[in-house]
């Protein structure tokens, strides 16, 4: 049996942005411009500061990565224990192995790489050898190093942070310790340095931050902040004394360094704690990150000295709970997260990203009073529904959430939330009720509501208003778990934890029908074009009903968990089902057997096929992004053939964020070029020997070639030549394709006589190209005769094929190895059009030399089945396509 998925294969992943691990920042001279480099799980992602545009995506490591660092030509990572150094921001050039513990600090300093692992063994790597410098050991119990730098102007110095708090400045060149730093008392997490030459900032365990004077071992000021340790800091370098301190809860402090006090405060500038934070060289510009899946760049022109956002890169900060396709293209994902937002991303670009914002009960509040918006924070969206027909008009997605009453509605165009928050209005507001299902109609006017009390009810979308109830009292004894409108909006589908399925009139609400099942219904989705409802139940088996039939008509056994997910191909052929025993099926509904099985390592929680059948979007448990996976069957041929039913799924790892192969590959340093980003694809000559390939050359250059006497005859001048007055005040050049200046002649006034007079000696030489042939026949290789004809003009190829002859100065050999040029250039099906050109144009002159001579019609013989054979299958490809567009034609199919 064959291992992993038959049919889908890992394509890459979307919505990361960056994770924990602290940012690097470079300037590329060629470029004039910063790039960011953030962290993403097993790769990382290079940026541009300009327009925070993703411009690379590294190989994946075999594991995640645990810290980066980077310089002018090289990103350096550190993976477990070993460390590499990439090119291009995504292919591996040095790798550097001998740490016997994970690594956690990197540090480029000239030639050399320092590197310290959690054992707080030192080594420094020459980058280009990969050879060990030096090593030096320390202790973890009295000499944790916790930070590392490089201090401006100190040769060959180094220093270390340690957690006990103490500091040491180490010659790397003769290893030996200059000083100790007795340190503050508290563990040292992050080292800076100022604009100043030997003043260094501290970031201290407790909150503080020292700025000292490392020349003369003396702290200058000291700044405290309330909100925990300092996880990063930063100076402006653009004139203004200003230094900024990240916190554990997101928050940042700027600090006046002159004045030695709190300048401005920008709190809640990421949803976790600040792990990366770098102004940009001269600039008032920084660049944050954080755990929280947030890339954001700031620009500092406010009054009070603080920033506002300038560009953003956020994904989903908690992990997605429902994911679906919007739009009939599938280019678009909606996902909405258990961090209470809604986000649509691109599967074309990261620039056709949207982030509809998160669910908030007081909408008004807007982005200046982010405390207030976490306050009231709405609970996370369990179920959406979305329409794109009225978009433009009015709100087009409204979704569920969790533990509470209230559905939103959401603007995709507008990428906002809606005006509209819908309550169940059976019970009072005390009551605990929870909307549980949703569905809109395919006109976009009209939402189904569906409550954990049994009640389902129809609202207008447009206004909010109720348009009425199904059912005398409830609609099902138990909570809902699905709600579907047929594409007619004639039927109202509902499906209850008292295992029963209802049919209902939409506009009369009355009820036509109902289906009772083995088991509590837990989820529904209907295919409208099919009028197939899938039917997902507490007792892991899926069924198909046929809602015009009203009946069961295909049943599914096989997983041994909840079913999660469920999704419809868009010829209704197929049904992807996903369930937390972490396993993704794709069952065949004409035959009603399994297709193909795979698992993963974390359970899918929401799966959603593209309605051009070309990507699987899946998310997963704990994990922020969102995983595409292409169909296999769209561009080649897969034989698929119903699984055993005690078929055991093989595992599949998650795709990455790269679109290569997910493996880390060496390369030659020589063969590539540091700061070149982007490689250049170039098309070959042929893409097949056994496909026609038409030369590049202007129509004209062949079609010409048979009509050149009546092109002579069209444009012989009427009159002679006039002599000018006076000479131009231009060099005359010579006519041809390629102008070329008359060269002056020595002899002065006897090249008159010889201008129009050619010596017997030249019709008597060998022609250009009857020495090329002759050449070629040789080597059996004529391109340099293919390239020599393609320089002439038709004129010269007139006259060059003239020469060939024993009337014009060539021999019958000249002519067989013409012939058999032609004969070879039509096998190889190169330059097609050409060597028809040449063919018929031989032909014409030299035909009755050719009938006359024995060898050269033998030779036209095997030309001429060679020129059959290749005009048959073109022709036969030709009546195809143009039987194919007269029957598309005919107005009677």
């Amino acid at each position: 049996m064959p291992e992993g998925s038959q049919i889908f294969v890992g394509f890459r992943a979307l919505g990361f942005h960056c994770n924990h691990v602290p940012l690097a920042l470079r300037y590329n001279q060629r470029h004039k411009d910063h790039y960011v480099v953030t962290a993403v799980g097993k790769a990382f992602h290079t940026y541009n500061c300009s327009k925070l545009g993703i411009v690379s995506v590294s190989n994946a490591h075999p594991d995640d990565i645990t810290c980066l660092a980077a310089d002018a030509f090289l990103v350096f990572t550190a993976c477990q224990n070993i460390i590499r150094a990439f090119t291009q921001g995504r292919q591996v050039i040095y790798t550097y192995t001998g740490h016997e513990k994970d690594v956690h600090l990197l540090l480029p300093f000239g030639e050399h790489l320092v590197s310290i692992d959690e054992s707080s063994k030192l080594k420094i790597w020459d980058i280009k050898s990969t050879e060990v410098y030096l090593e030096i050991q320390f202790s973890n119990e009295s000499f944790q190093v916790s930070a590392l730098m490089h201090p401006t102007t100190y040769l060959n110095k180094i220093l270390l942070g340690s957690k006990q708090g103490t500091m040491q400045i180490w010659n790397i060149k003769s290893n030996k310790l200059v000083y100790t730093f007795k340190g503050w008392g508290s563990p040292i997490t992050v080292i800076e340095q100022a604009p100043a030459v030997d003043v260094v900032a501290v970031g201290l365990e407790d909150g503080r931050t020292i700025v000292h004077n490392l020349r003369y071992d003396e702290t200058i000021v000291t700044f405290t902040q309330d909100w925990g340790p300092v996880t990063a800091i930063s100076f402006r370098t653009d004139g203004q004394p200003i230094m900024a301190t990240g916190s554990t809860p997101g928050h940042i402090a700027l600090w006046n360094l002159e004045e030695k006090r709190l300048q401005a405060q920008m709190r809640d500038v990421h949803k976790s704690g600040i792990a990366g934070m770098k102004f940009l060289s001269s600039e008032p510009v920084m660049v944050t990150n954080s755990a929280d899946n947030a890339l954001k760049i700031w620009v500092f022109d406010q009054p009070d000295g603080g920033g506002r956002q300038l560009r953003v890169r956020t994904g989903h900060s908690a992990p997605p709970a429902k994911i679906k396709f919007y739009g009939e293209q599938g280019q678009n994902i909606l996902s909405a997260g258990q961090d209470s937002s809604l986000k649509s991303f691109s599967t074309l670009h990261e620039k056709h990203n949207k982030d509809l914002g998160q669910a908030n009960l007081k909408k008004k509040l807007g982005n200046r009073k982010s405390n207030l918006k976490q306050r009231y924070k709405m609970a996370p969206i369990t179920q959406f529904a979305a329409e794109k027909s009225r978009e433009s008009e009015w709100d087009g997605i409204a979704a569920c959430h969790q533990g509470t009453n209230i559905v939103t509605t959401w603007n995709y165009q507008r990428s906002t939330m809606g005006n509209h928050k819908i309550k169940c209005s059976h019970v009072k507001p005390s009551a605990a009720v929870e909307a549980t299902a949703i569905d809109i109609t395919s006109c976009g006017n009209f939402v189904i509501i569906g409550w954990s009390t049994g009640h389902v009810d129809t609202y207008n979308i447009q206004s909010g208003i109720h348009r009425g109830s199904y059912g005398s009292q409830k609609a099902h004894e138990g909570a809902i778990r699905g709600v579907i409108v047929d594409g007619l909006n004639q039927i109202v589908i509902t499906g209850a934890s008292d295992s029963k399925l209802k049919f209902w009139n939409f506009k009369s609400k009355k009820l036509l029908g109902h289906l009772t099942l083995n088991a509590a219904v837990n989820q529904m989705l209907l295919h409208r074009e099919s009028s197939m409802l899938a039917v997902g139940m507490d007792d892991f088996v899926v069924v198909i009903v046929d809602i015009d039939l009203r009946r069961v008509v295909r049943r599914f056994k096989g997983h041994q968990n909840r079913v999660t997910d469920m999704t419809f191909s868009q010829d209704a052929r197929w049904l992807v089902t996903s369930s937390m025993d972490s396993t993704i099926r794709t069952w065949d509904l004409p035959s009603s057997r399994l297709v193909d099985s795979f698992l993963l390592e974390d359970a899918a929680t929401s799966i959603a096929l593209s309605p051009t059948g070309d990507f699987l979007a899946t998310s997963h448990v704990d994990d922020l992004g969102i995983y595409l996976w292409s169909n296999k069957t769209l561009y080649a041929h897969v034989p698929i053939r119903p699984l055993p039913d005690d078929y055991e799924p093989s595992m599949v790892y998650l795709p990455g964020t790269s679109l290569e192969p997910e493996e880390v590959h060496e390369v030659d340093s020589a063969e590539l070029e540091s700061d070149d980003l982007v490689s250049e694809f170039t098309s070959p000559q042929q893409i097949s020997a056994e496909l026609v390939t038409l030369s590049l050359l202007p129509n004209s250059r062949w079609k010409s070639l048979t009509n050149l006497e009546l092109i002579k005859k069209r444009n012989k001048p009427q009159e002679p030549p006039k002599v000018p007055k006076a000479a131009p005040f231009f060099l005359p050049t010579v006519a041809g394709l390629t102008p070329k200046f008359v060269t002056p002649d020595v002899e002065g006034d006897k090249s008159k006589d010889k201008g129009r007079l050619f010596s017997l000696q030249s019709f008597g030489s060998q022609s250009v190209l009857s020495a090329a042939l002759e050449k070629s026949l040789h080597t059996e290789t004529y391109e340099e005769v293919v390239a020599l004809l393609k320089t002439l003009s038709p004129s010269e190829i007139d006259v060059e094929l003239r020469r060939l002859s024993p009337l014009g100065g060539g021999s019958t050999e000249a002519m067989k190895h013409f012939i058999i040029f032609l004969r070879k250039s039509l096998i190889t099906n190169s330059d097609f059009e050409l060597i028809q050109a040449y063919t018929a144009l031989f032909t014409k002159l030299h035909g009755d030399e050719i009938a006359k001579e024995p060898s050269l019609v033998e030779e036209v013989n095997h030309l001429a089945d060679i020129q059959q054979s290749s005009w048959q299958r073109i022709q036969a490809q030709l009546n195809k396509c143009l039987c194919l567009i007269t029957y598309m034609k005919n107005p009677a199919v």
